[in-house]
């Protein structure tokens, strides 16, 4: 791996505690310039995971908890009245920050949930008919209970598919969380953490994901996954081509992160279960991320 993403894993995994394959993912969802989505249980490290990563990355961060109350002025900002000057002056909302943390996203209105989406496809926003840019980098993280929980609005397809990638982090393992139990209050350790990997950094390898080569015959089983999620009974709907270049972007980025100039069909295995998982259903209703996509894994054949 590269000595920068080696750094970076290490120090991360330091206060998130056995989870280096959900971090591994965070970081390559980052580099490909996609957002994440972290889905899980309340407690288990959702809204450390994304301060941690604002930490290492010396990025200004701004926390939107996501309410039923919440407007969606509340996220992009709105213009206030200054007896100074006589006029209206716009006040950026929290969306205006390089590193923006939904917090629990699936607890507010659809109205509230719909203010992200201009902000997360274009990296702009328009408000009160003026268009207005967001800084670079952006990434927005959000984090959501699951569904079955008291007091959630599902998200609808077309802001899940603004994501990237979805997560999951679990429960961590005996070791790791004795380590948790016996160690110091992870919040404690934010403000020791270095910056690994700063934002002009970060930008350079953003771009130099682009130039990672995708040869024919990995375009081929890119396009073999996306015709078998789209023909099989197995699905309610097939991957869309969105999906598809979101799959190779992020295969770019985790076969950069090895160090290598080309992708391998591990790669794509290796991201296709964030990157497909919240995008396709089952036929026969429910099912987990790695369910979903297992028939993708086991039944198109590598070219």
């Amino acid at each position: 791996m590269d000595p920068v993403f080696s750094r970076l894993l290490e120090t991360a995994n330091s206060v998130i505690l056995g989870k280096e394959q959900p971090i591994r993912l965070c970081i390559c969802c980052l580099l490909a310039r996609g957002h994440l989505l972290i889905e899980d249980v309340p407690g288990v490290g959702k809204t450390t995971l994304a301060r941690t990563l604002a930490a290492l990355l010396g990025l200004k961060y701004q926390r939107i908890q996501f309410t039923s109350d919440l407007l969606p002025a509340d996220v992009l900002g709105s213009s206030i009245y200054d007896a100074t000057t006589h006029g209206f002056r716009f006040h950026p909302g929290p969306v205006f920050n390089p590193m923006v943390l939904a917090d629990e996203i699936n607890r507010s209105t659809p109205r509230a949930q719909s203010a992200l989406l201009e902000a997360m496809e274009e990296r702009q926003v328009t408000v009160e008919g003026e268009t207005r840019p967001l800084p670079e980098p952006f990434f927005v993280i959000a984090t959501q209970n699951p569904n079955t929980q008291i007091g959630t609005f599902p998200l609808p397809e077309s802001q899940l598919d603004r994501f990237l990638m979805r997560i999951e982090l679990g429960y961590p393992d005996p070791r790791a969380e004795r380590e948790l139990l016996m160690g110091e209050e992870r919040y404690a350790l934010l403000p020791q953490l270095p910056v690994c990997l700063p934002a002009e950094r970060l930008l350079a390898l953003q771009s130099r994901v682009r130039d990672v080569h995708a040869s024919s015959a990995l375009l081929d089983y890119v396009q073999a996954l996306l015709h078998f999620s789209r023909e099989s009974p197995l699905y309610q709907n097939g991957l869309s081509p969105r999906a598809g270049l979101a799959l190779l972007h992020a295969a770019k980025a985790w076969a950069l992160m090895d160090g290598r100039a080309a992708v391998l069909p591990e790669d794509i295995q290796a991201v296709l279960p964030p990157v497909a998982g919240h995008r396709l259903k089952l036929a026969s209703g429910g099912g987990g991320m790695a369910e979903t996509v297992a028939p993708l894994l086991r039944d198109v054949a590598i070219p």
